[in-house]
């Protein structure tokens, strides 16, 4: 067995093959490889939360018939899908970005955002509950948070760098 080794590490010596001819990666591809593996999986992950906010109001206004409505600022305003996707959208971009940071600054970035994440989705819950007009608005909704919560929270932990 040490044979062999002596002999490789001889061949390795004796080939005269430079540096820039090896098979390895060179730095510049080494440092793009992470960002291009994650950016797909993380942007399905931004728009499917889009997606399943879009779906359970789709379920909840038109589908059931539901008139969804919050109070804000003491004016009672309905909830349109535009809204929806931009919140969602916007939530979507904004855990991405700080998974991003933590992954680049960061010791832990996985457990750290995920914590974090869990953290701002069950905060995010005071909204709905605390302004909804009905029950079933409230009900709807938290239903949305929550599936928004759903898609991010396991698709973006997925695509974090170790």
């Amino acid at each position: 067995m040490r044979q062999r080794a002596a002999t490789a590490t001889l061949f390795r010596m004796t080939t005269n093959k430079p540096d820039h001819l090896s098979t390895a990666a060179t730095p510049t591809q080494a440092d793009h490889s992470p960002v291009r593996r994650t950016y797909g999986p993380r942007a399905l992950a931004v728009l499917g939360a889009t997606a399943a906010a879009l779906a359970v109001w789709s379920v909840a206004v038109p589908l059931a018939g539901m008139e969804l409505t919050v109070r804000m600022n003491g004016v009672t305003q309905p909830v349109e899908p535009g809204p929806v996707m931009t919140a969602s959208l916007l939530a979507g971009l904004a855990g991405w970005a700080l998974l991003a940071a933590l992954e680049r600054f960061g010791r832990r970035p996985r457990r750290t955002w995920t914590v974090i994440a869990v953290l701002v989705l069950v905060l995010s819950l005071a909204g709905p509950l605390g302004n909804g007009v009905h029950t079933a608005t409230t009900i709807a909704l938290a239903g949305m948070h929550l599936a928004v919560g759903a898609v991010l929270i396991p698709a973006l932990r997925r695509s974090a760098r170790h």
